[in-house]
């Protein structure tokens, strides 16, 4: 019954036999032809009359007889057109990519040259990035003066997004060591089983604290063959940042310092690429660019399984017929 019901995956494997529904038009109106033919013209006061009259009841439903007929030939029409139940399955063979972001989360991070912040930008777009990235395992890193795992690479993106939005200035000790932030992500993929290692380490300043240097990390990153894409974030020249001050916050502008010679080399000798975000919209298009170089290969094998339904029409038609014969010569024999 259900297969009935599901009409999204039904089809017909002939559909041409519904052309003989044309025949239906045809039928009434021959029908009516022969009714109107074989009135008569003249009526006659015989006992005869009294034979109709009693037969009366009986004449008017004589219709039923045509109207079986009518639904024989729709049933067998669709019983011809071999109505099909389709259902199908998909084998997916992915070819995973396992990354993880190392995001920068120092101070200078709520600078406001992005749109309301670095940080935020930078989180509306990592969020962006993971939805789609459906089949990769991906997991995120923090740094500043230290660094902190946030999320391991998961497949669950719920609970990364979550983490990603849950993300803020102030949650380690300030400064910027990209060293750390690099040597933590790696250490998330050193064992991770996937075809191809991704890291995105995005950071807004220059190295000034931490135990591991980035050029060791860089070098711990090539021994584990993993791919480092890195983002320099920050405006050129100037960027407008708030600044605690005795009389409050205000609002100060301070100079934009990234080592780019540094992101540069760790991106060249890991086979990465480096980018320099000024503003949200660059910012938004370098994650688009890595999105396509990183692609995923997806192999979907699809498999489609036929059950006939067929048999159930040509029942109908077949019982319509038969009712119509019998009440024809019985119930509704004629009269002389």
């Amino acid at each position: 019954m259900r297969a009935f019901l599901d009409w999204k995956h039904i089809t017909f494997a002939q559909p041409v036999f519904f052309a003989l529904l044309l025949l239906i038009p045809f039928m009434i109106w021959w029908q009516w032809r022969s009714k109107k033919r074989d009135s008569p013209a003249l009526r006659l006061t015989t006992l005869g009359g009294l034979k109709k009259s009693m037969a009366g009841g009986k004449a008017k439903l004589r219709p039923i007889l045509f109207a079986l007929r009518i639904v024989a030939l729709i049933a067998l029409c669709i019983a011809l057109a071999r109505p099909q139940s389709s259902n199908t399955t998909e084998n997916i063979d992915s070819e995973g990519i396992d990354i993880v972001l190392a995001m920068d989360v120092s101070g200078s991070m709520i600078a406001e040259d992005f749109k309301p912040n670095r940080i935020e930008a930078a989180k509306e777009v990592a969020l962006q990035f993971v939805d789609q990235r459906p089949t990769d395992r991906i997991g995120l890193v923090i740094f500043s003066g230290e660094s902190f795992t946030m999320c391991p690479i998961t497949i669950d993106h719920n609970v990364l997004k979550e983490q990603i939005s849950q993300v803020k200035n102030g949650m380690i000790t300030d400064g910027t060591s990209i060293g750390m932030g690099l040597a933590t992500a790696v250490d998330r993929l050193r064992f991770s089983k996937g075809k191809s290692k991704v890291i995105i380490l995005m950071t807004d300043g220059v190295n000034n604290m931490g135990l591991i240097d980035p050029v060791t990390a860089l070098e711990i990153a090539k021994a584990y063959k993993i791919r480092v894409y890195t983002i320099g974030i920050g405006t050129i020249g100037q960027a407008i940042m708030p600044v605690q001050t005795p009389m409050g916050i205000q609002k100060q502008m301070v100079p934009v310092e990234i080592d780019e010679p540094l992101l540069k080399k760790i991106a060249g000798e890991t086979s990465g690429k480096y980018f320099r975000a000024t503003n949200n919209k660059s910012l938004e298009g370098i994650y688009r660019d890595i999105d396509k170089l990183e692609k995923t290969r997806i192999d979907i094998t699809s498999y489609k399984h036929y059950a006939e339904l067929f048999f159930p029409f040509a029942m109908i038609a077949v019982l319509c017929l038969a009712l119509e014969m019998l009440l024809r010569y019985t119930v509704f024999r004629s009269i002389t």
